[in-house]
């Protein structure tokens, strides 16, 4: 069988989809965190920060399932109930976990430094900035008027509950291209701090940035991340570095500002100028 040539897009970079908490909101990721083992402690089992943050990034109903069925999890579920935890127990804990989350979601809505300036330089360049997450469309709507007023405004947003299935399948960003009318998808970056993010990115055919400081791998404050042992931090962030680029990162920065992200966006410019697809 035979197939055509394919022509070279060599164009410039035409959106920017970038994940929520951990990556513009949220320093260090713990909105979801803390939930997550306060949604579980509930039910009479324990889980580690670690646990808790090992799946961040997918749909919360997906992420609670990962955890729920990790094998230290479930034996304790087997222990005090009797038995094997079920799906049914997955959605009874997500069931819980909504309100639980959006009760505390906009005290972590706030954008980080540099954010919204470099996501305000993107546009006046005529660059469209996408959004996704692993919160529900509820969640958002939470967070939305928060970051809005501190004036992070992306041109669209899309949840996990939008799309058939959330990370790490592309829909989420695919629906972002459609919704902001962007092709080819290799004119699309995708922005994260997760190795889901990186995941989904890859999995559309996108560009993939990502976050190593700010996001659920480090997982400080901001105030714990200023005031870290320098030789730790840099150890530290050289393991993250090296994890995410593991997953498929095409570029791993330490923070969504001005000057990290947009040398990077510059570089994929003059890589699609020879016509390079990621």
């Amino acid at each position: 069988m035979n197939f055509p040539l394919q022509r070279p897009y060599t164009g410039q970079l035409q959106g920017v989809i970038f994940d929520w908490a951990g990556t513009t909101v949220d320093h260090g990721c713990f909105a979801p965190t803390m939930v997550f083992v306060e949604g579980f402690r509930a039910h009479g089992i324990e889980i580690t920060l670690a646990e808790a943050r090992q799946p961040m990034g997918k749909h919360k109903r997906d992420h609670i399932a990962e955890v729920l069925f990790m094998p230290r999890v479930s034996q304790q579920w087997r222990l005090l109930y009797g038995r094997m935890p079920t799906d049914a127990d997955v959605q009874v804990i997500f069931e819980e976990f909504i309100p639980r989350q959006i009760a505390v979601i906009a005290d972590y809505a706030r954008p980080m430094q540099g954010v919204v300036e470099t996501i305000n330089h993107l546009k006046s360049q005529g660059v469209k900035i996408g959004s996704c997450t692993g919160y529900t469309r509820a969640m958002m709507d939470a967070l939305l008027p928060i970051a809005h007023s501190a004036g992070y405004v992306p041109d669209c947003v899309v949840t996990g509950d939008d799309v058939p299935h959330g990370r790490p399948t592309p829909w989420m960003a695919i629906q972002n291209a459609m919704n902001l009318n962007l092709y080819p998808f290799e004119s699309i970056v995708k922005v994260g701090d997760t190795v889901t993010d990186i995941e989904e990115g890859l999995n559309a055919g996108m560009w993939t940035v990502a976050v190593a400081q700010t996001g659920n791998e480090m997982g400080l404050t901001e105030s714990e991340l200023a005031h870290a042992d320098p030789t730790w931090l840099e150890a530290r962030t050289a393991i993250i570095h090296e994890k995410l680029y593991g997953a498929g990162a095409h570029y791993v920065i330490n923070r969504v500002g001005m000057e990290e992200l947009l040398p990077v966006l510059a570089d994929i410019e003059a890589r699609l100028s020879q016509g390079e697809r990621p």
